[in-house]
């Protein structure tokens, strides 16, 4: 009997033990909710109200009719466990007509924009070894987000937008998948300081594998649907002080509710300092967060302005953190 109890006992412990699991988290399509850039990434990805500087349809699209000129981004992460992360956008807004501001002087109307994009992830020097544990070569996988955005401005208040998001997962030689999604994002001015967002993201995305070309009769088709998420968000913009604050709330069909916080400091001329903090799980309190901080400086060249970007995020559970590195040319 003591034997028994202290065997129940112990597997007891070890449950009660054992912290929750947020179901998200192993869904398919983690890489595409990291974040996109130093930018966002350096704001805790609380950028879905964000509309001024340069933005990118991944985090809503109706953002980009307030793109400012054309937004050219690319960054290049440092990840650990030979993990990769790249990120490539191209933004452009159309302007046809022109409004007056409130002297009276008349500036080209923005009514609709472009963007399009890639995410890009993977692992590498993976060991390829043979039935006797001898190593026989290397392997790699490869994860890939190809998108296209389109948005309209319906009126000076509000912007709606829809992103067609293209999957591609190379798992291993011959197995591999794909599929396609889309996301449905607004944004509504409330004022000149204060814009309101909402966005629902990655709907009818999925992988559907296929098998059979490893297994021939005995492979099976399986689907792995990616979670649905809903974000609502809030960005506050302090002209006198050249502060812009963002917050964001997101839920998903996978029991998460995350809040996020971040914030862009333009504290001289072309310097900007930031700060966020990711991943804060109000239906899980032992997911850990992601704070992060982040800095840009921009030097203009004629009508060209080329911004280096760079963020270091926070990463739980790792051998050592993310570092973001990116630049982005405005023309």
């Amino acid at each position: 009997m003591k034997k028994i109890f202290l065997i129940i006992l112990f597997a007891a412990a070890n449950i009660f033990a054992q912290a929750p699991i947020t179901e998200l988290n192993s869904m398919p399509g983690a890489f595409s909710r990291m974040g996109f850039g130093a930018r966002g990434m350096g704001m805790g990805n609380a950028m879905s109200a964000v509309k001024d500087g340069a933005l990118v349809s991944y985090y809503n699209p109706a953002l980009i009719t307030f793109q400012e000129g054309n937004s050219f981004q690319t960054s290049y992460s440092i990840l650990s466990l030979d993990r990769s992360l790249n990120f490539l956008s191209f933004t452009r807004k159309f302007e046809f007509g022109t409004k007056t501001d409130s002297d009276g002087n008349s500036k080209p109307r923005s009514t609709a924009g472009i963007s399009v994009g890639i995410i890009n992830s993977g692992v590498s020097n993976i060991d390829e070894r043979d039935d006797s544990g001898n190593k026989t070569g290397d392997l790699s996988t490869s994860e890939n987000q190809f998108f296209i955005a389109l948005a309209n401005r319906f009126s000076e208040k509000l912007s709606i937008g829809i992103a067609f998001k293209f999957y591609y997962y190379k798992l291993y030689d011959n197995f591999s998948s794909s599929g396609l999604g889309f996301d449905l994002g607004a944004l509504y001015l409330v004022n000149d300081e204060l814009s309101v967002s909402f966005m629902l993201s990655d709907i009818n995305s999925k992988y559907t594998w296929d098998s059979s070309k490893l297994f021939g009769q005995e492979g099976i088709i399986t689907n792995n649907k990616f979670p649905l998420l809903k974000k609502l968000g809030f960005a506050y913009k302090f002209t006198e002080e050249k502060i812009i604050a963002s917050a964001e709330i997101e839920s998903s069909n996978a029991g998460s509710n995350i809040i996020r916080f971040g914030g862009e400091y333009n504290i001289y001329e072309n310097l900007f300092l930031r700060a966020g903090l990711d991943r804060l799980n109000l239906s899980n309190k032992y997911d850990p967060v992601h704070p992060s901080f982040g800095f840009s400086y921009l030097y203009a060249l004629n009508s060209v302005k080329l911004g280096i970007n760079y963020a270091f995020v926070i990463e739980p559970y790792s051998s050592s953190d993310q570092h973001i590195i990116g630049i982005n040319v405005n023309f």
